[in-house]
């Protein structure tokens, strides 16, 4: 009888452990960089590194949203993309995808994006000269949702250039 219990014990702490490993995956800063370094070698772009002064950046301005929650950039020295969702825990993955998708949107013959669509945070995300990146993830206040950011350094999205 002791040793079923010890194996019942045994498979719910396994159980535990991976729930818990699954919510923290898909936040880790390798995870930020490979996510940002697959869209940008689809298009022939050299890779970003982590940067832990960019991260500091990216962590003091999602801190300061996770009161709120609101969508407003940080207006700071870095290019940058936000993101918020609500209703289940968003990744870092879940944002680098979410800009990712607006590729569809953007036509590099013209350096444009597709009338009444956005595509600016894709052309971040591979600007080539952005090869620092720092990101961070926040939790809002009075259960408002994720707050997700990217910084990247240098900036992108330089009027007039394409981002490759």
């Amino acid at each position: 009888m002791l040793g079923n219990k010890v194996v019942a014990f045994g498979f719910a702490f396994v159980v535990a452990l991976a729930i818990t490993n699954t919510c923290l995956a898909q936040n880790t800063p390798q995870d930020y960089v490979n996510a940002h370094n697959t869209a940008r070698s689809a298009v022939g772009v050299g890779p970003v590194t982590w940067d832990q002064t960019v991260q500091a950046y990216a962590q003091s301005y999602a801190n300061k949203r996770k009161g709120d929650c609101q969508l407003v950039h940080s207006g700071g020295p870095y290019g940058e993309n936000i993101f918020w969702g609500n209703g289940k825990d968003y990744s870092g993955i879940d944002a680098v995808n979410l800009w990712v998708s607006e590729k569809q949107y953007y036509t590099y013959s013209s350096n444009s994006c597709a009338s009444g669509k956005v595509c600016g945070h894709y052309t971040q995300v591979v600007w080539r000269s952005s090869t620092k990146i720092g990101c961070a993830k926040v939790v809002c206040d009075n259960n408002a949702g994720i707050f997700i950011i990217c910084n990247y350094s240098p900036p992108g999205n330089v009027n007039g250039q394409r981002p490759y």
